[in-house]
């Protein structure tokens, strides 16, 4: 009897051991690798290409990149001290003619008025006077046949091709700000041009009822695109990294505790991942990504908001997947088992009946089998043994 227990232990431990040497992959990995998988799947958005062109989906391609980092701050835009000049007559007298128009362009030493002197003569003596500028004229205070002074101002010229830019700051970022630093002047009204400057000097008092300071800016302004009196947003770089993941911030969806981004899966047309995303610095244009994304990744930017409110999408993940791949999957899908085929083949009509055992099957018949002889075996000795005795 302590052959046979023997015997039987030793089976017991080959057979498993055969078990386990022909199994794919251990079970952990295998259930933590289907887990992953499934939540992939359940975080896909799958539109067809009548959505993508509504939503207005685009992306870019998540890089390392120089990152800075800014103070963000609100402004307007003033004529340039020193760019601007009035135009006035030394002699008293009438406008015989004024060939200035408002808010025309003009150039240094072209006539604008004509001024009638008060002094007699037939006809009497007359003055012209010229720009003493280039520049836009924006005021004008004179009409043809109105009298003149010399104390009067006529019209008003402004040069715009150099403007000021006024940004109001908050005082506790002071510390940080002195002149030189690299500024980006963007507009709301030209929201793809960007104005490259640096920072002419702070105001001399902060504002105790708002508690900002007044930082100031001399912006090139050659194309005439920049107007006084417009708003401004102004970027103060104040430091920079190299090699660092970030996305436009456009990209960045959830709250502060929940960040996530829509990623495109480049094996499925118009499907959309949703990658939960731990964040670093944000700029005024650029999150930084820490953990969640890699260089190469497409990113949804625009239209990543309303992908956040798109449901499961307008396509069935089972349909898109059947579609890219080439085969039949699960409703959620999911790739379609083994176990899964061989019941749907049993099912059709005169389909060919065939046994499917998996390695867990395998070993549970073969030892019940062994035992079963080696009990037959014991019994027939015991017999044998009674027999003789």
């Amino acid at each position: 009897m302590m052959n046979l227990a023997s015997m039987l232990k030793k089976l017991g431990v080959f057979m498993l051991g055969l078990l386990l040497t022909n199994s794919p992959c251990p079970i952990a990995a295998t259930a933590t690798n289907l887990s992953l998988k499934q939540t992939k799947l359940a975080n896909t958005i799958v539109l067809d290409a009548i959505a993508v062109k509504n939503l207005r989906i685009e992306t870019v391609t998540a890089t390392e990149q120089n990152f800075h980092e800014t103070i963000f701050a609100l402004g307007t835009l003033e004529v340039r001290p020193g760019f601007s000049a009035v135009l006035s007559s030394r002699i008293p007298g009438r406008a015989l003619q004024v060939m200035a128009q408002h808010d025309h362009e003009v150039g240094k030493d072209e006539p604008l008025v004509i001024v009638e002197s008060r002094q007699p003569g037939d006809p009497p003596p007359t003055v012209t006077l010229s720009a003493p500028i280039s520049g836009i004229v924006s005021e004008i205070s004179i009409e043809r046949g109105e009298p003149i002074s010399p104390d009067e101002a006529l019209l008003r010229i402004v040069d715009l091709s150099s403007v000021y830019g006024i940004a109001r700051i908050p005082a506790v970022h002071a510390s940080k700000l002195q002149q030189g630093l690299k500024t980006i002047v963007r507009v709301p009204g030209f929201p793809d041009v960007e104005w490259p400057t640096r920072l002419e000097h702070l105001g001399a008092r902060a504002d105790a009822a708002s508690g900002t300071v007044e930082a100031a800016f001399y912006i090139q302004n050659a194309d005439l695109k920049l107007r006084p009196g417009m708003r401004a947003e102004f970027s103060i770089v104040t430091g920079s990294r190299e090699n660092v993941m970030s996305v436009p911030r456009s990209a960045l969806q959830g709250d502060s505790a929940q960040r996530f981004l829509f990623v495109a899966d480049e094996s499925v047309p118009h499907a959309f991942i949703k990658v939960p995303v731990q964040v670093g610095a944000i700029n005024d244009q650029f999150a930084e990504i820490i953990v969640g994304l890699f260089p190469g990744d497409r990113v949804v930017t625009q239209g990543a908001y309303s992908l956040a409110f798109a449901g499961k999408g307008t396509v069935s993940l089972k349909e898109a997947l059947d579609a890219a791949h080439g085969h039949e999957h699960n409703p959620d899908g999911s790739e379609i088992t083994a176990q899964q085929k061989a019941a749907r083949a049993s099912a059709r009509p005169g389909a060919t009946e065939r046994s499917q055992f998996s390695p867990l099957t395998i070993f549970s018949l073969g030892a019940n089998v062994v035992l079963l002889i080696l009990l037959a075996l014991a019994a027939k000795r015991r017999k044998e043994i009674s027999t003789d005795s």
